[in-house]
């Protein structure tokens, strides 16, 4: 087991969080990720607001080590994507945000650089065709 810094992206925002690390799993400090989430623990579970989610039927989700994000992400109904060789995991917006716009036809609007720099948005593009191309290095 190992310890040491990660970089959470989320909604945006950056936070560097301190990490332990096994050979299968990867936790971070509890308290800065549910901060940095806007939730807090409560005897009912994880709270945000008047909403709780109870968590007492994982009782993993949170140790004396950390807080598991993969866990965390499929309590909160959010995608995660985890890449610990580099220290860095993403947290996306909630699936069912997500689903309503797509099912209404719309796609969620994002900012992207051209090749020179200048950052172009999806939505600066409405009303017109647009053709994404992605591709990964894997």
């Amino acid at each position: 087991m190992s310890e040491s810094s990660f970089t959470m992206i989320e909604n945006g925002q950056v936070h560097e969080i301190g990490a332990t690390i096994d050979a299968s799993l990867t936790r971070l400090e509890t308290a800065p990720v549910l901060e940095a989430l806007g939730w807090t623990q409560k005897p009912e579970g994880l709270c945000q607001g008047d909403v709780c989610i109870p968590i007492a039927q994982k009782p993993d989700l949170i140790t004396e080590q950390g807080i598991d994000l993969v866990a965390l992400g499929e309590v909160l109904g959010r995608p995660v994507a985890l890449d610990a060789p580099e220290s860095v995991v993403s947290i996306g917006a909630e699936t069912a945000a997500h689903g309503a716009e797509l099912a209404g036809g719309f796609a969620p609007d994002f900012v992207l650089p051209d090749l020179t720099g200048k950052e172009h948005s999806l939505s600066s593009f409405k009303g017109k065709k647009v053709l994404l191309i992605a591709y990964a290095s894997w």
